[in-house]
């Protein structure tokens, strides 16, 4: 096997092992099989395109064009296409079952179901990086940057799993296939200098030779590729034993999850600082709108029955989230909740609830009403008392508890405070009031200042929850968007309060944060809306009930909710509901019109809407470029134009090369002049296999390449005309006439070209004019311009060093 073909496996090799750090991120391994299928297929290509020998940038854009016309017939009709040809149906449907796979990201935990979509995303990156590391250690021979595109592989399979789906042994095979492509390139770089020696028989290298390994005489030299193994492995040993081994370096690829990650199982395990929105808003937007949970319950009150996962308590300047905390074992009875009163506490009604989990949803919090009091789960578990939090214990390395497909019973209270209660609460514990009323220092004073502007004249901390709450759900003039950008700093709050739009995390982010401001002690709580009632009595929790709302406390009650965001189908608490007559509502319901159509006997799209999307208020008419007659359904002009400018590129680069030549024998020819035509010539017999030949005077280079053209006729005879015309032209007298006329010698070249074509045979008639030889010109050119241009360069820097040294030597 020759050195390049030995680092094209490797290089494949190389990529396939980094790959492997993908696998645990979707449920199925199968993809990988077509994954290195594919990179074989695109390394071959390659390959052929080395040997043949084409140009550098013709090699990588082949090997692109063959990728991705496998692709595309891979997975055509998968998705949704638009297009009316074949070429546009390939490319909306491509374009479709990409976008469906970002979305699927987006939605699904990890591991993930093997979607098409997701399935394109890992075969086109596995992919573009087996171009990549191609591209930098064969056709560039520089295999050490190949570990860049091998790393961001590895590095995005890290980042994606937050560390849990990329355990040790897949840095240690994306590390090992590094080494040997590195291995393997400098073994052909020492093969090019001459042969590689194992070693020699003992005796024949002394100790004065300085070549020995084992001491004075030992003759037993190291061979340069075993010790770059011996090396290579030392490092990556290193690499994997040294963040164990060092505190100081915690969190390497083999320090498993401490007890601040919550895994511990003693008393003195705690909760990380988990931030559980990452996904809420991909929740909200999400077009697959799964059943996650399922439950039924005997509360009277199901529009407060509120599924909460987790509280968030802690404001660090960037991000809301869970300060760490103590957990300890799940008592039978739990603790009474914090600031509860005995008044409210008698007017409370038990409630049970029985709820299954999806076997998609991977929650390692316990949703649960609030506040619980008993909890009959299986499995191991652990309980955090201040926020009354469930958390999946440590079953084994890298694996935790979790809700998924569990079936548990939870009884819990239905509080009902007054607003008298509220109104009437004494001040919160010192305590209390300190910690939970924390703010950043960066927090930007526009919220601190609307919130006085809002709860201006307000006596007690109830008046001014209600008039905040109010301010964000009813007169302010805010709007509900999912779309928006989900920021969690006070830079995003500022914003949200200057542009009056997002969704549930904005609302209660601002909310809580204005009301620590006030000195209310808040946090935000994070979990689920009531559901929807199915016919059977049980309800349904969806992807899109995800919510998050503010929680404020007051002594004798608690901590108590909220709802500060303006979505139809969410539950204002009774004791939360204003007196005062709502002057102007943030998001006002449309009025039916007048002159509305009779409803017709066939089935209206609202009726086909999700439940969900009716109670979100998005079950509208028809778009508007629907209504008012517009096509709509086939792409932009704007992704017509990018396709269109992507397959000009894709057809257009293959034939620069004969663009470049036929313009170039355009111009010689098209002047008449011998010498000109005679480099023609020469250019076009290279063109064909006959390398020129410098040396040769011009008469010994017409003759060889009628030889080497096996050419006859009046071809030959035309070769011999331009090479004494080049001779006279050369060598005869200044002022001495041509005898050969200048019209003639295009037509001598034309015929030697179509002459020597015919020749050439089918296959290197396509070489020729596809791919000439003679254009390595323009790589010279290049080079020669580059040359000229560091020569300029370093021209001017001398002038320019000798005239600062000029006025120094004149002082002295």
């Amino acid at each position: 096997m020759s050195g390049r073909a030995r680092l094209t496996v490797f290089a494949v090799l190389a990529t396939l092992l980094a790959s492997w750090s993908l696998a645990s991120l979707v449920e199925s391994s199968g993809w990988l099989l077509q994954a290195a299928a594919l990179l074989c297929l695109q390394s071959g290509v390659g390959a052929a395109a080395r040997r043949a020998p084409l140009a550098r940038p013709l090699t990588a854009a082949s090997q692109v064009l063959v990728s991705s016309l496998v692709v595309v017939f891979l997975f055509a009709g998968k998705g949704e296409s638009t297009g009316t040809g074949p070429m546009a149906y390939l490319v909306t449907d491509i374009g479709a079952l990409f976008r469906r796979g970002v979305q699927d990201v987006a939605e699904f935990a990890i591991p993930a179901p093997l979607t098409d979509g997701i399935r394109l995303l890992l075969l086109t990156g596995v992919l573009v990086i087996g171009l990549l590391v191609d591209l930098l250690a064969v056709t560039l021979r520089s295999a050490a940057a190949a570990g860049l595109p091998l790393l961001a592989l590895y590095s995005v399979a890290a980042g994606l799993s937050g560390g849990a789906g990329a355990p040790w042994f897949s840095f240690l095979l994306a590390g090992a296939g590094y080494l040997l492509l590195l291995l393997a390139e400098g073994r052909d770089r020492l093969a090019q200098w001459g042969r590689v020696f194992g070693g020699t028989p003992s005796g024949r290298v002394t100790a004065a030779s300085g070549y020995g390994s084992g001491g004075a005489g030992s003759g037993r030299p190291l061979s340069p590729v075993r010790t770059g193994r011996r090396i290579g492995a030392a490092a990556l040993g290193l690499a994997l034993v040294a963040p164990a081994a060092l505190p100081s370096l915690g969190g390497g690829v083999l320090g498993g999850r401490t007890e601040a990650d919550g895994g511990g199982s003693g008393v003195g395990g705690t909760i990380s600082a988990v931030n559980p929105l990452v996904s809420l808003q991909s929740s909200l937007n999400a077009q697959d709108n799964r059943v996650v949970l399922k439950y039924r319950t005997d509360t009277p009150a199901l529009g407060d029955h509120y599924l909460r996962i987790l509280a968030l308590d802690e404001f660090n300047g960037v991000k809301w989230e869970a300060s760490g905390r103590a957990l300890t074992d799940v008592p039978e009875r739990l603790p009474s909740p914090p600031g509860l009163g005995e008044r409210v506490r008698q007017g409370a009604a038990e409630v049970r609830t029985s709820i299954s989990a999806a076997d998609t949803y991977a929650q390692r919090y316990l949703p649960m009403p609030y506040p619980a009091t008993g909890v009959d789960i299986p499995g191991r578990w652990r309980f955090e008392p201040v926020g009354r939090t469930l958390v999946g214990d440590q079953l084994a390395k890298d694996r935790y508890q979790n809700v998924q497909g569990a079936m548990y019973t939870v009884r819990s209270l239905l509080l009902r405070p007054t607003a008298a209660q509220l109104q009437s609460a004494p001040e919160p514990d010192p305590a209390i009031r300190a910690e939970y009323t924390r703010l950043p220092d960066n927090l930007p004073p526009v919220v601190a200042e609307t919130a006085r502007q809002v709860t201006k004249g307000a006596k007690d901390d109830y008046t001014r929850a209600v008039r905040l709450q109010d301010h964000f759900a009813v007169n302010g003039g805010f709007r509900y968007d999912t779309k928006v950008a989900s920021g969690t700093g006070p830079l995003a709050i500022a914003r949200f309060l200057a542009d009056k739009e997002g969704f549930c995390i904005h609302f209660a982010f601002s909310m809580a944060a204005m009301s620590r401001s006030l000195g209310i002690p808040a946090r935000v709580a994070v979990g689920f809306t009531p559901g929807e009632k199915q016919a059977d009595g049980s309800v349904n929790v969806s992807m899109r009930d995800a919510h998050a709302w503010p929680e404020l406390y007051f002594e004798g009650v608690g901590w108590t909710r909220f709802e500060p965001t303006p979505r139809q189908g969410l539950t204002l608490p009774d004791y939360a509901r204003s007196e005062d007559p709502a002057a102007q509502p943030s998001a006002p319901a449309p009025l039916p019109s007048q002159s509305a159509a009779q409803p017709s006997a066939a089935p209206s799209q609202a009726d086909a809407c999700p439940p969900e999307l009716r109670r979100l208020g998005e079950c509208g008419g028809a778009a508007p470029q629907e209504a008012a007659g517009g096509q709509g359904g086939g792409p932009s002009a704007g992704a017509v134009l990018g396709w269109a400018a992507a397959a000009a590129v894709v057809v257009g680069v293959p034939l620069l090369p004969l663009l470049w030549r036929s313009r170039l024998r355009g111009r010689r020819l098209a002047g008449g002049g011998v010498l000109p035509a005679w480099e023609e010539l020469h250019d076009a017999a290279w063109d064909v296999g006959i390398v020129p030949d410098r040396a040769l005077s011009p008469r010994a280079a017409a003759e060889r390449l009628v030889e080497a053209g096996r050419l006859d006729g009046e071809a030959a005879a035309a070769v011999r005309r331009l090479s004494e015309a080049v001779e006279r032209a050369l060598y005869a007298p200044p002022g001495a006439p041509e005898a050969e006329p200048r019209a003639e010698a295009a037509q001598d070249v034309s015929a030697v070209r179509a002459a020597l074509l015919a020749g050439a045979g089918r296959r290197g008639r396509l070489r020729a004019l596809l791919l000439p030889r003679s254009a390595a010109r323009v790589r010279w050119a290049v080079q020669a311009r580059r040359d000229a241009a560091a020569a300029w360069a370093g021209r001017r820097a001398a002038a320019l060093r000798a005239r600062v040294r000029l006025p120094l030597r004149g002082r002295g």
